[in-house]
């Protein structure tokens, strides 16, 4: 594939990316509504990796099962896992809008592991402004939220350590991947992580109820197409041809859309200090990434 083709490919999967990143969290808490949050994640991931392993078998692509790939499998499922386990209990107590400004300190965790496990980005002085502001932003929304009571606490405390997760396993992959494609990648992770899952959801969900709310199926389904498949080979694929610090710039976007999403169609409120502490953050995520930008190549050749 020549630069161009290549280029064009990358930003429209980049451009997927933000419109699931911006859309899943407002779905996340509409798919438990009705339902205990265990088995809505359980549901998505099932209808995800059914979606997948048939995407597999249509286009002919055999899943990769050597040392290498398995590796990556292992590192996309615990994230997969743990992260979306995490963000699911932690969405119950905060608003979506909220979930996404969390995550929209993705690249300041990424580009710490980056430098501290595996020596793949150098530290300067902008990193260490940006992580400082994005912290700051961060405290200043906990701060409204303890107010709030325990239970939203709980829910920052357990979506930022899903952040956590979600950025190590991006730089584990971005360490190992050799060239698996996206669709395998998802695939692989999708299914190591479903036994996961599916105990999880034999152990500890509560009943399914005799009927289940419309939207909540169209969020589960929508989840399990978009979210768990599309989003993740858009993601991988980008992952493949980027930085993982590049990648996650994408949450200088997604934290507005989801605070403006959840607003319009979920009616949650958005305070001074929450506009604030977001605004904070975003101006972290610049400071952090802009000399980098500068002197980062974009794509592979």
């Amino acid at each position: 594939m020549n630069t161009n083709n290549k280029l064009f490919g990358v930003i429209i999967a980049y451009l997927i990316v933000i419109i699931i990143w911006s859309t899943t969290p407002l779905a996340i808490k509409w798919s438990a509504v009705g339902v205990d949050f265990i088995t809505g994640v359980s549901a998505r991931m099932l209808i995800g990796t059914l979606l997948a392993l048939t995407l597999c078998l249509l286009w002919q692509k055999k899943l990769p099962m050597d040392k290498n790939a398995l590796t990556v499998y292992a590192i996309s499922s615990t994230a997969i896992y743990g992260s979306m386990m995490l963000v699911y209990f932690g969405a119950q107590y905060i608003s979506s809008g909220l979930v996404s400004v969390i995550f929209g300190l993705a690249p300041i965790f990424t580009s710490w592991f980056a430098i501290h496990f595996f020596g793949l980005e150098k530290f300067n002085l902008g990193k260490f402004l940006g992580a400082i502001l994005g912290i700051a932003g961060l405290a200043f929304i906990f701060r409204e939220q303890i107010n709030l009571g325990q239970n939203a606490y709980l829910g920052i405390v357990t979506v930022l350590i899903a952040v956590m997760m979600h950025a190590i396993s991006a730089v584990g992959i971005k360490q190992v991947n050799k060239e698996i494609p996206a669709l395998q990648v998802t695939t692989g992770g999708l299914a190591f992580s479903l036994p996961l899952f599916l105990v999880s959801f034999y152990t500890f969900a509560n009943p399914i109820p005799d009927e289940i709310p419309v939207r909540t199926l169209a969020a589960i389904i929508y989840l399990g197409i978009m979210g768990s498949v599309v989003g993740f080979v858009s993601y991988y694929y980008v992952l493949a041809n980027l930085t993982a610090s590049t990648v996650a710039l994408a949450t200088l976007i997604t934290p507005v859309t989801a605070l403006l999403l959840g607003n319009i169609f979920n009616h949650e409120s958005i305070s001074n200090a929450t506009w604030n502490g977001t605004g904070l953050i975003l101006l972290g995520l610049i400071v952090h990434q802009f000399k980098g930008m500068k002197s980062r190549q974009l794509i592979k050749k």
